[in-house]
């Protein structure tokens, strides 16, 4: 007897149950569309039927915020169905950390009284917990990476200006978070319409806090460990630079997003940092660095520590980034280690991130 094709109204139903059990605690989503996810996933089963060839047929996936459904337009003509919008900060949270959903307030999986990250809160939680397998997110200061690091899961940015976005600024840049980097590579598949294999190992660079940035030391012993991992199995080669020493991002990235700002010390900060990461990239492959400065923090806010620290000054040079599990810190959360790349190397991150989770040199 041959073996039973799974259909995609299956699976969309046994995702549309989990979340139904899970989201009033987890509070992941802002909308669920069981009934149309339903319909699109019969349509889905009659064109496979119909030898029709769809790469993602049937897989769930969750969309960030309310009009999310316009940046799944690829995943959607591949197959994928959009199983409802993902949690987004509510009003008042100027932070950016929190995800409110239609139940409340959004909590880690990890620790209910630790946040997720954000903005991309819902769809790290909706990854991390099994919901689905991948979400969509926007990244405008780390807002993909922040919170696939503190939720345990692969979050990518692309390469500022390649995919279509929004943001005016050009600070932001559509992303995925996944359960595992094979998936996320599946999704650039589609996105991108490219799979390049990479060779390696690579040549990769370290750095704690990018020159500026005063991580707290957990975070960056977790992510230097990750960075050893990734050296011991092959997979990369670090080597010894040195470090990038870039000018702190914040004032340059704060006037770019605010209406009337002078933008000339933008310009000269990020002429600056472009051409310290030109070197850098001139004698290695990779820059790793800790993902967040530090642990998740409560629900009452960080305080004074940008969650960002490490993350917006590659909004502002546009170079792409994924953060990979890391490990738990003391308090029970996970940690994330950023990889960035060149621009328009994302091929390079998913292939590094896809051989580790291959090699085991990090839990996904």
């Amino acid at each position: 007897m041959g073996a039973r094709r799974l259909r995609a109204v299956d699976v969309v139903g046994e995702a549309l149950s989990r979340i139904e059990r899970a989201d009033p605690v987890l509070c992941a989503f802002l909308e669920v569309w069981g009934e149309e996810a339903l319909r699109r996933a019969a349509e889905v089963d009659a064109r496979v039927a119909a030898g029709e060839p769809l790469p993602l047929a049937g897989v769930p996936v969750a969309v960030k915020g309310r009009h999310g459904r316009r940046a799944a337009r690829a995943l959607l003509a591949a197959g994928a169905v959009a199983v409802g919008a993902t949690s987004v900060p509510g009003p008042g949270t100027p932070w950016q950390t929190w995800g409110l959903g239609a139940h409340g307030r959004t909590v880690n999986p990890w620790r209910a009284d630790r946040t997720p990250g954000g903005s991309s809160a819902g769809a790290a939680v909706a990854v991390a917990a099994g919901l689905v397998p991948l979400a969509t997110g926007s990244d405008g200061a780390g807002s993909v990476r922040i919170p696939a690091a503190w939720c345990g899961v692969v979050g990518l940015k692309v390469t500022g200006g390649r995919l279509p976005s929004a943001d005016r600024t050009g600070l932001a840049a559509p992303g995925v978070l996944t359960r595992t980097a094979s998936d996320a590579a599946a999704w650039w598949r589609v996105v991108s319409g490219r799979a390049d294999p990479v060779a390696l190992p690579v040549s990769a660079c370290w750095s704690p806090d990018l020159g500026f940035a005063a991580p707290d030391p957990e975070p960056v012993a977790l992510a230097r460990a990750a960075a050893d991992r990734l050296a011991d199995a092959g997979i990369v080669r670090l080597v010894r630079r040195p470090p990038p020493g870039l000018l702190d991002p914040a004032p340059a990235w704060l006037a770019l997003r605010t209406p009337g700002a002078d933008p000339a010390d933008a310009h000269r900060i990020r002429a600056e940092n472009d051409r310290r990461l030109d070197d850098l990239f001139s004698g290695a492959d990779l820059l790793l660095t800790p993902t967040a400065p530090t642990a998740p923090h409560g629900h009452e806010g960080p305080g004074d520590v940008y969650s960002t620290a490490l993350t917006w000054a590659f909004n502002l040079s546009g170079h792409p980034a994924l953060s990979l599990p890391a490990g738990f810190g003391t308090d029970g959360c996970p940690a994330g280690l950023q990889l960035v790349a060149r621009h328009g190397r994302e091929d390079l991150l998913l292939s590094v991130a896809g051989e580790a989770e291959l090699r085991g040199a990090v839990t996904l």
